[in-house]
């Protein structure tokens, strides 16, 4: 299994050899520890800080502010998630859902029903300013990697940039409660991410783990203390005709200790059709992806007892 690369993406790295480190990482594994990302220690440091001080709060309190069917925003209550699939046993996780915000009278809520404004909870103090100043750091970060993606599949950089004009990029705030000792089950599934590319400021409790194609062994991600972990989707990988791969990963926390993670998912506007940019890698065969309808495909199949509408779709859920 090949190692997880450390790349520093700073000003100050040399292009080429970025650009070539960038393209093995994504061609090998599909994930990254990225250095020199520009994120200032303190915004993660107060992320994390609210996010635990979210959860912290009674149920009833974070259940003023659920998820439901008309809304991909909100609470999600330990155990309410079902993988994909519709079938499985539901993650152990509680949550919160935020999608790249829009006003509830942009014509864009018109033509696509995942956009709208995010419900902000009152508390804890400084909610929505921490998510916000982290948001827009991880935006930074993508867009700097975007153009690097761009550069290696030699396509038209502007071009690209404007598939994420007013996108479907979302966030997930996390809390996963302990796992009894020698129990099943995990934090999350065995899956794929369906977005273009995933950024993670990652837990020091671990329990995230990753398995190569092709291979039997799963492998737990141990970045450095100062570097986010990136991770290739399946979009990003159909837009390089296979060249880059999306890894499977999973989540199981037994470490001892609570885990809290806000993995950031950037994802086009809801009317790009993702379809191969180059020619595809022998053996490669994917269907053209309407940006809109998979990601509110995940969506429904979350709620228990949903199955797939098409089954042709491939929604990131995977056998252990």
């Amino acid at each position: 299994m090949h190692d997880i690369p450390i790349i520093d993406i700073s000003p100050k790295s040399d292009s080429t050899k970025l650009t070539h480190q960038v393209e093995e990482a994504c061609h090998k594994i599909g994930f990254m520890y990225i250095r020199g990302h520009g994120i200032n220690s303190e915004i993660i440091k107060t992320m994390r800080e609210t996010v635990v001080r979210y959860f912290s709060q009674p149920l009833q309190k974070k259940l003023n502010d659920r998820i439901s069917l008309d809304n991909y925003r909100g609470y999600i209550s330990v155990g309410f998630f079902s993988p994909n699939s519709g079938e499985g046993t539901a993650d152990c996780y509680e949550g919160y859902k935020l999608h790249f915000e829009v006003s509830a009278n942009d014509p864009i809520c018109a033509e696509c029903d995942l956009y709208g404004p995010n419900k902000w909870p009152e508390k804890p103090f400084g909610f929505k300013k921490a998510v916000l100043n982290y948001w827009m750091a991880c935006d930074g970060v993508s867009n700097r990697l975007l153009q690097i993606f761009a550069q290696i599949l030699s396509i038209d950089c502007e071009w690209f940039m404007q598939l994420f004009d007013k996108p479907l990029t979302n966030m997930t705030l996390l809390h996963y409660p302990l796992l009894e000792k020698g129990g099943s089950g995990f934090g999350i599934h065995p899956h794929k991410d369906t977005d273009a590319l995933t950024i993670l400021a990652p837990d020091k409790t671990g329990g995230l783990m990753v398995q190569q194609r092709g291979e039997n062994e799963w492998r737990e991600v141990n970045p450095p203390d100062d570097a986010l972990v990136v991770n290739v989707g399946d979009m990003l990988e159909l837009w390089s005709g296979g060249y880059f791969v999306s890894t499977p990963h999973k989540v199981v926390n037994r470490a001892g200790s609570e885990r809290y993670s806000f993995p950031y998912f950037a994802v086009p506007r809801f009317d790009t059709i993702i379809h191969a940019l180059i020619g595809p890698t022998p053996g490669f065969d994917r269907q053209d992806v309407h940006v809109g309808d998979i990601s509110r495909e995940v969506w429904r199949t979350n709620w228990p007892d949903t199955m797939p509408h098409n089954p042709n779709h491939d929604l990131g859920t995977l056998a252990d």
